[in-house]
């Protein structure tokens, strides 16, 4: 039997059909953030949602190189103590998964079945993808900078190692950073022992964990998860588009207490503080909306101060704030973010093949009692 007839190819799930046994599998091994988890500026890694294409692969710091070649002048291999004697920078990402939301539209493309959790915010520590890059120094035909992973597996009947690439001025000017911390330790296994790629205001989908090689080639990458994963497609003949940066999205910690299956939550009457997290990769947040009638009525939250958050820390998540007053009755909460570039998060996004940047709005059911 060869590759291509093992591997599980992509599809969409039959009218009526529940999760699949696949789907569960997956769904046992990557987890999302618990939506109480957003009241930490900062999630904890435990928290912090994770996915991981194939498995996480056996890593020692102690001899991990990070190699930096192809169209450079000075090819140039790196240790970890090399990498730490380059300096410290330090920033606050928000990293959220391409498929988050994926599980909720119809029909329903079989994947990971995210809801709405796939995220979290955390502060990696590292060194400047484009102190490296000026260190190796770039040649002028330098056009795309692709990125390596330890992870291995089959994708759509494709042998590969996880890889993605950016272009040069992205790979320059996003502020990545190669990173060994998150929140102040070394980082966790799932999250890329002992070096991974942090791409802020891009879906996760761009931060390779594990990365082991940096390679500038002189035409754009065409490898499987740039060229056939992750991109936006109407249907199965369609080249699509590529997914880049985070689309705005707001999303409440759910007020009260719920109910254990459905989670729908209860609540006494009366005033009901109601408290979120915002975010887009385009541009800081300006505003954000609630409603607490299922969209009829919107009202104006309260953001909070941006602090000393400069650079690409104005693209990780912001708190917002708003005062419920509840009365007894069944209501639909629901919360819509807008950023600096005019980008607004829909009430419903539009449908694609991939199940991919589906920021529709949250919608919570409550009971006021």
């Amino acid at each position: 039997m060869s590759i291509e007839s093992f591997s599980v190819r992509g599809r969409l799930a039959d009218t009526g059909e529940g999760i699949t046994a696949d789907e569960l599998q997956l769904a046992a091994r990557n987890h999302g953030m618990p939506l109480e988890g957003l009241r930490y500026d900062v999630t904890p890694p435990g928290l912090h949602y994770v996915l991981v294409h194939y498995d996480i692969p056996a890593t020692n710091a102690g001899d991990w190189m990070l190699s930096v070649d192809g169209c450079v002048e000075q090819p140039l291999s790196f240790g970890l103590t090399e990498l730490r004697a380059m300096g410290r920078r330090t920033v606050r990402v928000t990293l959220e998964c391409a498929g988050n939301g994926r599980a909720t539209l119809q029909p329903r493309p079989i994947s990971q079945p995210w809801l709405t959790e796939a995220v979290g915010t955390a502060e990696w520590t590292g060194v400047l993808l484009a102190d490296l890059l000026r260190l190796a120094g770039l040649r002028a035909d330098a056009v795309d900078v692709v990125f390596t992973g330890a992870d291995h597996g089959v994708e759509r009947g494709v042998e590969q190692d996880y890889q993605r690439g950016l272009s040069v001025p992205e790979a320059i000017d996003s502020g990545a950073i190669v990173a060994w911390e998150m929140n102040g330790a070394p980082l966790p296994p799932q999250h890329g022992y002992p070096l991974r790629l942090v791409v802020p205001g891009w879906y996760g989908m761009a931060s390779v964990k594990w990365l082991r090689s940096i390679e500038v080639i002189d035409h754009a990458f065409d490898g499987f998860q740039n060229s056939v994963a992750y991109r936006i497609r109407t249907d199965a003949d369609d080249p699509g588009t590529a997914i880049t940066r985070i689309q705005p999205r707001a999303l409440l910690i759910p007020p009260g207490f719920p109910d254990f299956m459905s989670r729908h939550r209860f609540v006494a009457a009366g005033t009901v503080p109601l408290f979120g997290r915002a975010w887009s990769g385009w541009a800081p947040i300006e505003r954000v909306e609630v409603s607490t009638d299922a969209g009829v009525n919107w009202h104006e939250a309260t953001l909070d101060a941006r602090g000393n958050q400069t650079g690409n820390d104005e693209l990780a998540w912001r708190a917002f704030a708003y005062d419920w007053e509840a009365t007894p009755g069944e209501h639909v909460l629901t919360v819509r973010a807008y950023d600096a570039a005019g980008n607004e998060q829909p009430i419903e996004a539009e449908w694609n093949r991939g199940g991919f940047s589906n920021n529709t709005a949250q919608r919570i059911t409550v009971l006021v009692t």
